[in-house]
């Protein structure tokens, strides 16, 4: 695939998809690249500090779900490309509120599918051949037991409204191919941890609040397993798939990291105690782990078996577990203006200003 392209990436000030979008601006800096993002508590401008609008790079605020305003984009920039990241995607939220990951993840990428239909079943030429790229997750398969991985094959079986939500959705995805024909892949991708997680997530949640002595909340026994995969990583993997992947298909990616959560934080603690020095009390960051009421649905194990993408393209992850999270906690140390405009919600008065609210 060496056409330039006009690439929408929808979830483009989130956590993946500022990486993805920094990557693309790297990697392939001839591209007309068109970041949709309805700035949600979830989307932030600051995490794409440096890079200006211009020929090659517009920022649009908008809903997903909002047909009017996604089609006359379509026609406006004549985009060939969609990489779609934009999701609610946290699971104790979707527990306590799961309507928004309903309209969101599976009205919003119906509203994409059909505007991407609409435009590409048009007859005049595509300046490239066009593709959907649908990013997913590994919690579509449900929960594994001691021994097994999730492959491309594995029957989906979401256990909570977030995974149940993006199961829909690809299977959305799914359908577009077989019966429109439309250009559609799918990437099933397992935890993911490194710059721009807002820190309602595990790892920058540890980190903050063990930088703040307080409380660590840790589900259950802490002996939940997940599949870590550092996010710089994820977004190659996600490039690997956008030029060279075959439509109709999906790829697992996967870090070959599996962790327990408490081994997690644990290693999160010590990596502040040696960077830090201990806190005043004299105490270990690990004193202030405190186990918690298990989170419901909680799924036990999730492991990734990426042959596909391994043996089809090539990709395999650079970044051992261990490495990532030093890097990850050295760019939450160097970060701290960030972490706090966060944590406080300041980062949000910025395009309040710009946009109004929404």
């Amino acid at each position: 695939m060496q056409k330039t392209r006009t690439v929408l990436v929808t979830g483009g000030c989130g956590f993946i998809g500022a990486n993805f979008v920094r990557l693309l601006r790297d990697r392939r800096p001839d591209w007309r690249l068109i970041n949709l993002d309805r700035l949600t508590y979830a989307g932030n401008l600051n995490n794409l500090d440096g890079i200006d609008e211009g020929a090659e790079y517009r920022f649009v605020r908008a809903d997903i779900g909002d047909a009017a305003a996604v089609e006359e984009l379509f026609a406006a920039e004549r985009i060939d490309t969609v990489v779609h990241f934009a999701a609610e995607s946290h699971v104790d939220r979707s527990i306590t509120g799961p309507a928004a990951f309903i309209t969101t993840n599976i009205v919003g990428t119906f509203t994409l599918l059909e505007a991407a239909r609409k435009s590409w079943s048009g007859e005049g030429p595509q300046a490239a051949a066009p593709r959907f790229l649908h990013i997913s997750t590994d919690e579509v398969y449900g929960s594994l037991g001691a021994e097994g991985y999730f492959s491309e094959t594995t029957a989906y079986d979401p256990r909570s409204p977030y995974s149940a939500s993006k199961a829909s959705s690809d299977h959305l995805v799914n359908a577009y191919f077989h019966t429109y024909g439309l250009p559609t892949l799918i990437t099933n991708c397992s935890n993911n941890y490194g710059p721009y997680q807002f820190p309602e997530k595990l790892i920058p949640l540890i980190l903050h609040n063990a930088m703040q002595g307080k409380s660590l909340p840790v589900y259950g026994d802490g002996r939940n397993i997940r599949d870590w995969l550092y996010v710089g990583d994820h977004c190659e993997a996600v490039l690997e798939v956008l030029e060279r992947g075959e439509p109709g298909r999906s790829y697992n990616i996967g870090g070959n990291n599996e962790k327990m959560n408490i081994e997690v934080v644990t290693l999160v603690c010590d990596i502040l105690d040696r960077r830090l020095g201990l806190p005043a009390t004299g105490m270990t960051r690990r004193s202030l782990i405190t186990f918690v009421k298990d989170r419901l649905g909680h799924d036990r194990r999730y492991a990734i078996d990426a042959t596909r993408i391994r043996e089809e393209l090539g990709w395999q992850p650079k970044v051992g577990f261990e490495q990532g999270i030093e890097m990850t906690v050295d760019w939450y140390l160097a970060n701290q203006d960030w972490v706090a405009a966060v944590v406080d919600g300041s980062y949000q008065e910025y395009y309040r200003t710009m946009y109004g609210a929404h």
